[in-house]
């Protein structure tokens, strides 16, 4: 099918559903969360029941991220994580024991398959949201495939690998935006991209942890500038977002990954609060 074929085919704003979460441009924004790297079954438990909690008690729908392999490291001698089989055990259980939807990125086509099995949500990192084969594979799958736009890439770009994906004839998309290279060691993220790749129809997705990365700013490992996640995440839910990805640990500065960019657990609560806040008054406001 022609891409513009494509394209049209899809309802603006479009629902993708995953499990009892709902997520769309005009409802109300769903949270994307968990430690960047995975490091073992009762951490990542313990994340999610506290994330689940505090999501539950804010009537905000919530599905839990985490890596089984950050395949994407600065140096060869950077933490890697639990590796693909006990990743996928991990988000399993999570999934089984706390009850939400997971989410969890997906390097090369061999692993979509058995991943689609073990996860709600299989997410094609930045650096590889051209790569064909990886983006119809996890098309194939029939689960929702949560595209990271590439830090290379202008807004409008990212419509192609959505029809990559969706020439399978999966339409459960998910577009995210996660900052453009701006010189060395520097990302910049633009409001505008938001509107740009929502126009697309599909829900669009904030991620404000890899936006304030400073990629290998720290010589053989990423930088990142923590304290200003918040801002990012507040002005893309002032212009109209689906979803919302931060990640989170109880310790960042202890994480194996990117501690200089999560969030401190115990600054979750009130972050998500003064989005909902922001997020009502910008959808809902003039509906009451």
């Amino acid at each position: 099918m022609p891409t513009q074929g494509i394209i049209d085919s899809v309802t603006s704003p479009h629902l993708v559903e995953v499990g009892s979460v709902a997520i769309c441009n005009d409802r109300p924004f769903v949270l994307i969360s968990g430690p960047c790297q995975m490091e073992s079954l009762q951490h990542s438990l313990d994340i999610a029941g506290r994330l689940q909690e505090i999501t539950a008690s804010l009537n905000i729908g919530f599905i839990f991220k985490s890596s089984f392999d950050k395949a994407n490291r600065t140096s060869i001698d950077g933490q890697r994580g639990v590796g693909f089989e006990s990743g996928l055990m991990i988000l399993d259980e999570v999934k089984r024991t706390i009850g939400c939807p997971t989410l969890t990125d997906v390097h090369e086509s061999a692993q979509c398959d058995e991943a689609a099995h073990a996860v709600d949500v299989l997410q094609i990192p930045a650096f590889l949201c051209r790569q064909t084969d990886l983006l119809v594979a996890a098309g194939n799958t029939g689960v929702v495939v949560n595209i990271k736009k590439g830090q290379f890439l202008a807004p409008w770009d990212i419509v192609h690998a959505a029809v990559k994906v969706a020439s399978t004839g999966n339409k459960n998309i998910l577009l995210c935006e996660r900052g453009t290279c701006f010189g060395y060691n520097a990302l910049v993220t633009d409001m505008r991209s938001l509107t740009t790749m929502a126009a697309l129809g599909y829900p669009v997705v904030i991620d404000g942890t890899h936006s304030v990365q400073q990629p290998g700013g720290l010589g053989s490992v990423s930088g990142g500038q923590r304290e200003l996640v918040p801002t990012i995440c507040r002005a893309a839910v002032a212009v109209g977002v689906a979803a919302v990805f931060i990640e989170t640990h109880e310790n960042p500065d202890s994480a194996p990954s990117d501690g200089e960019t999560m969030i401190p657990l115990q600054e979750m609560p009130e972050l998500l609060e003064r989005l909902q806040t922001i997020d009502r008054a910008v959808k809902f406001s003039d509906k009451n």
